[in-house]
């Protein structure tokens, strides 16, 4: 069949899927899945293969780099040591656990192989997790989920990597600890190199488009050289999709953030769709394999069975003990929450007044230092005295406001993760989830599909590979929507109110500072125009009071303001397109006032609100 025929039939498969799965109620992947694996029974179609490098090279890099970017930062750094040990310590035992277990049952496999195979079913998959997303469950749980999908990949391949080198010969328990640290930190600087480069280089061209096409070949570019150097190619595009994300507000106009979202979205929904229907249709000639070298199925899928169940109990047992210790890690911190905003609102206290290269003393409190200058701590830049610091008669030190600052930037970030541990804790209900949405996706499925030729039983290892991946996706991913409502987690994707309206007010308040200061003037130096000024503060004053409304409103009535403003600019577009068959007006300002338009109506579908 003609590959371009084969692409565009997948293609409208996927949209029409993705279009029709809401009015059904179960997951588009979902579907996809059994949509493929009904395709490849028919005795028309052909058996379908497709080289394991084109997925872990071609369209596992985009997708993992798209969900990378997408991946808030700051929760991730947060819950940093809970996905290493979910994206190592998890696999590492879960491989070493079930490698004992199928050499059990398959004594031709050895220890090694099973290992292998072990390595092969133990990680999440990045992609199986966006169905998690989507059902509105709590932001901590899929941060943790998407984090470990996007890194366990990592230990797991070079887990798989050393065990079929132990087939052939003898690998030392070093050389594998030695290969995943570089395979790690081989990545991280490749990974982080080249989302620098591209966020300085986008930058630099001006252009939306443009920088959306560099954008699609940074997941490549931090891919390839990180395989040429036997690092892990996965971890480095999930790290420079992290450093994208990060630094994206920063580097890059709001043109080329919508500009690329809106393309990126795109791409993931036609490559995540295509990965799942790809693995339905794969089910023919994995059963045409199985069948030529063993004769029955009933073997593979009874294995498939058991080593699905073997990784939801071996997490199981690991999440259970990990709940106990976040408690306990966010009991300690909470104890400790005090002392650090005490000595936080200590420190802007006495840097409230210093001048920027000004210093602080630290050392014994001592009131007659701090005035012997006549007035030191005064913004004069001489030395301030910070109360409590060092011990009665022990020696003082200057350190320099700057420094002190950015030990007041720690503290406050300290306290508002500890804030953060506390509102959102992973008690039982989350770990529940947490254990229930470790799902398997397609890179079990091309793991195993990457083993050589000469690895003992490799056509029932791939059977096996795929039963544990399609049985968990229909099997857990089929039942997540009722878990979740079932566990009261339903709904809990939005921030609070009361957030909200904090960081209102830091905008509110930037603002103001901004249009009120003397020295407020143009770039080349002279002063704004009284009248701009106040056109400038009226329209800040305006969007403000429409996005406090906007808070204090039912999200009833938020939904009927934004029906009712977009048939009010649809009116108005008709009117512009009746005015331009006409001709009577220019056509230039006809596209201009189109485009202020548009702006306006994304500006609206944008706007969220409501109670």
């Amino acid at each position: 069949m003609d590959p371009l025929l084969v692409g565009l039939l997948a293609a409208v498969a996927v949209i029409a899927v993705t279009a029709l799965a809401p009015r059904t109620g179960v997951s588009a992947p979902l579907i996809l899945v059994v949509l493929g694996v009904g395709i490849s029974a028919l005795p028309a179609v052909p058996a379908v293969e497709v080289a394991p490098e084109v997925i872990l090279a071609g369209v596992l890099p985009p997708l993992l780099y798209s969900a990378a970017v997408s991946l808030p930062t700051m929760d991730f750094r947060r819950d940093l040591a809970t996905i290493g040990g979910l994206s190592v310590a998890l696999v590492v035992v879960t491989s070493v656990l079930l490698g004992f277990l199928f050499s059990a049952i398959l004594p031709e496999l050895g220890l090694a192989g099973g290992i292998a195979l072990g390595a092969i079913v133990s990680p999440t998959d990045a992609v199986a997790t966006s169905i998690v997303k989507k059902l509105g469950a709590p932001p901590r749980v899929v941060t943790v989920l998407e984090g470990e999908g996007l890194l366990n990949d990592a230990s797991a391949l070079v887990l798989l990597r050393s065990a079929v080198a132990a087939t052939a010969a003898a690998v030392s328990f070093g050389e594998v600890l030695a290969d995943f640290a570089w395979a790690v930190a081989g990545a991280v600087i490749c990974g982080g190199i080249a989302g620098m480069l591209a966020l300085r280089v986008r930058r630099l061209v001006g252009s939306a488009t443009l920088s959306t096409a560099i954008s699609f070949v940074v997941p490549f570019a931090a891919y390839l050289p990180a395989e040429r150097v036997q690092a892990s190619g996965l971890v480095a595009v999930v790290t420079a999709g992290l450093v994208t994300g990060y630094g994206s507000a920063r580097f890059l106009g709001p043109q080329d953030r919508v500009f690329e979202y809106s393309n990126w979205r795109t791409v993931e929904l036609l490559l995540e769709g295509g990965v799942f229907l790809l693995m339905g249709l794969e089910l023919s000639k994995m059963i045409e394999n199985v069948r030529a070298e063993h004769g029955s199925l009933w073997l593979g899928v009874g294995v498939a069975a058991l080593a699905a169940t073997g990784v939801l109990v071996v997490r199981a047992a690991y999440v259970a003990p990990l709940l106990g210790s976040l408690a306990r890690r966010a009991r300690r911190a909470q104890a400790t929450r005090g002392v650090l905003a005490s000595v936080q609102e200590r420190i802007e206290t006495r840097l409230a007044d210093a001048e920027p290269d000004g210093v602080v003393t630290l050392g014994p409190r001592a009131s007659e230092d701090t005035t012997a200058d006549g007035g030191g701590s005064r913004g004069t830049g001489g030395p301030l005295v910070l109360p409590g610091a060092g011990r009665p008669g022990g020696a003082r030190r200057e350190v320099p406001v700057a420094r002190m600052r950015r030990l007041q930037t720690g503290l406050v970030r300290r306290v508002a993760d500890i804030d953060y541990l506390s509102a959102k804790p992973l008690g039982p209900r989350e770990g529940g989830l947490l254990v229930w949405a470790g799902m398997r996706g397609v890179v079990t499925v091309a793991a195993a599909q990457s083993l050589p030729e000469r690895f003992p039983h490799r056509s029932f290892v791939v059977l096996v590979a795929f039963g544990v991946a399609a049985g968990t996706l229909l099997v857990q991913g089929g039942t997540l929507p009722w878990v979740v409502r079932r566990l009261g987690l339903s709904g809990q994707g939005g921030a609070s109110r009361e957030e909200v309206m904090a960081l209102r007010r830091v905008v509110e308040s930037t603002a103001r500072v901004l249009l009120d200061d003397a020295a407020l003037v143009r770039a080349d130096g002279t002063p704004y125009d009284p009248d701009v000024v106040l056109r400038v503060r009226a329209d800040v004053v305006r969007g403000q009071a429409a996005d406090d409304v906007d808070v204090q409103e039912s999200a009833a009535r938020i939904k009927q303001y934004r029906q009712l403003r977009l048939q009010v600019i649809e009116a108005q577009r008709t009117a512009l397109l009746e005015a331009r068959s006409s001709g009577a007006y220019d056509s230039h300002q006809l596209e201009r006032t189109l485009s202020a338009l548009d702006a306006e109506q994304i500006m609206v579908e944008m706007k969220k609100g409501g109670r």
